[in-house]
């Protein structure tokens, strides 16, 4: 028997009409329909693709076992979620080698800090894995901001907010202009290394880009607590015409 593949598709930052063309077909034509979640939550990739799934999908969740509970460079994070990749894995390879094609929905782009990479690494040599390219989150922030990310010569920088405060601020200074991802409860600890850096009024945060509760503000005035779909930037201002 021959097997299904398993595709990896990007839905891009979180309108529906922002997915590819390859990607909208897929997601419409896919009988079996994967994606993560946190327990007892419906899932973003899944809200964003909800008006595209067929009627008699089957859909397959597959549930973080942990998300904040555990510190991430706790031994036990590494762990626990190297098990539940392994396990979502298996699953997907037993559909795969019954002949079933899976969609995977995935936010943003598939191979950007994205939970698909985990998978792929695990079923490629095994089963045929294919990635369909997203918009990635960080372009419908900046997108949101009506200002362009970078000009000419501009260095992009790319931080998560997990990072040690000294290495954020430092990389803050060094760039000319920044994105920083994954700020959830990071975000009193990003402030302080934006401030450090001396580029506090240059800051920007986009929380939920392209969503319909879109929000852009200036760090300086925005609240202490974000959302999960949050992000930062420092807008480049280099050479122009």
């Amino acid at each position: 028997m021959t097997c299904g593949t398993v595709h990896g598709v990007g839905l891009g930052p979180g309108a529906v009409d922002l997915l590819s063309v390859r990607a909208d077909r897929l997601v419409r034509s896919a009988r079996h329909v994967a994606y993560f979640r946190k327990a007892g939550r419906p899932g973003q990739a899944r809200r964003i693709a909800d008006e595209l799934l067929r009627p008699d999908v089957i859909e397959i969740p597959l549930e973080y076992p942990v998300t904040t509970e555990i510190p991430f460079d706790d031994p036990r994070y590494k762990a626990c979620l190297a098990e539940f990749y392994a396990q979502s894995t298996e699953r997907l390879l037993a559909l795969a080698r019954e002949g079933e094609d899976i969609v995977v929905l995935c936010e943003g782009d598939p191979f950007f800090y994205g939970s698909f990479m985990h998978l792929h690494s695990r079923l490629t040599g095994h089963v045929p894995v294919e990635v369909v390219p997203g918009i990635t989150g960080m372009s419908g922030a900046w997108n949101a901001t009506d200002v362009p990310i970078t000009w000419g010569d501009d260095v992009l920088t790319v931080l998560t907010a997990t990072l040690p405060e000294a290495d954020l601020e430092r990389r803050i200074r060094d760039t000319d202009a920044l994105v920083v991802m994954k700020i959830g409860r990071n975000l009193a600890k990003l402030r302080r290394a934006v401030a450090a850096a001396g580029r506090e009024q240059d800051a920007w945060l986009v929380e939920h880009a392209a969503m319909p509760d879109q929000r852009v503000t200036r760090l300086a005035e925005a609240e202490n607590v974000t959302p999960y779909f949050s992000i930062l930037l420092i807008h480049g201002q280099g050479r122009r015409p």
